[in-house]
């Protein structure tokens, strides 16, 4: 079997459970290499580039959640990455749930071996991602997101004033509209934020239209004009167009970079953005949330 390039992104806050974790790990890669199955190189998370991936036949992520799609936008469709929980919550319980953390540093060695042999789960996760066409023309892509995409005011004591463009038909959405901005999230990331802002409990989806579809919702939109047409919130596969009347508005993907536009400007969502390959171990990453799925 050919060598293996791997790269190791961790979080680094000198605490000593992170610290710890990244002792364990460490200790696996070294024995691989001295048998000459893998090329390790690390990174602190926070200097990590889109560039650190090229070519990378895997990609160790550890940390929890946050440390993952903090740096998942520089991650290709091609890159196999790897989620190593640094402080799992069933060690304490003010450790990370690790929702997209496949594996742990107890069982890295094992796991490790199973990834680079091509036997994990993989699962292809579609990412939400926004493109912006100036007023003249230009076309800006925002960073993909894996959990839920925001466009907003960038001025959050001002509303967001836009107009909603969604499919066509009698169906269309064409409307104007004043809120707190438009969010936007996928089948799996919508327990980090879309369920504090519409009351969807109970509901479920058809394991078919997990990789198509996606929810939006128009926050803090007044009340009466909460419509069940899909204008306040929607479970669709469509894009959906934002026409910005506010003068300067951002995109903000899994709540870190920004991405700023003018009044004038287009803003298409969608589910286009590269599908991130996740591995996982024991389970595919849709059983942990089989109570939201109609299979």
């Amino acid at each position: 079997m050919a060598t293996k390039d791997v790269i190791v992104v961790f979080k680094k806050n000198f605490e000593k459970v992170h610290d710890e974790s990244l002792l364990k790990v460490k200790a696996e890669l070294d024995q691989l290499t001295i048998e000459g199955e893998v090329v390790v190189e690390y990174k602190v998370r926070e200097t990590v580039t889109s560039d650190d991936f090229a070519n990378r036949d895997l990609a160790v992520i550890l940390g929890g959640d946050g440390t993952l799609t903090s740096i998942a936008h520089s991650i290709g469709s091609g890159i196999p990455v790897m989620g190593v929980n640094s402080h799992p919550q069933d060690d304490d319980e003010d450790g990370s749930y690790g929702f997209y953390m496949g594996s742990e540093p107890e069982k890295f060695g094992e796991d490790v071996r199973t990834a680079l042999n091509g036997e994990a789960v993989v699962n292809v996760l579609p990412r939400l991602q926004a493109e912006i066409i100036t007023t003249s023309g230009k076309k800006i892509l925002s960073d993909p997101a894996l959990n839920d995409l925001i466009i907003a005011n960038t001025h959050q004591y001002q509303p967001s004033r836009y107009r909603l463009q969604r499919g066509s038909g009698e169906d269309a959405i064409d409307i104007i509209q004043r809120s707190s901005g438009c969010l936007f999230s996928t089948f799996l990331g919508q327990g980090a934020w879309f369920r504090h802002v519409v009351d969807i409990e109970g509901t479920r989806f058809p394991v078919e239209e997990l990789s198509s579809r996606y929810l939006f919702a128009a926050r803090d939109l007044p009340r009466s004009e909460r419509f069940d047409d899909g204008s306040y919130w929607e479970w669709t596969g469509e894009p959906t167009v934002i026409t910005s009347d506010m003068h300067r508005g951002y995109i903000v993907g899994d709540g870190w970079d920004e991405t700023h536009f003018t009044r004038g400007a287009k803003v298409a969502v969608s589910l286009n953005g590269p599908e991130l390959t996740l591995l996982t171990f024991r389970r595919t990453i849709h059983d942990g949330v089989a109570h939201w799925v109609d299979y």
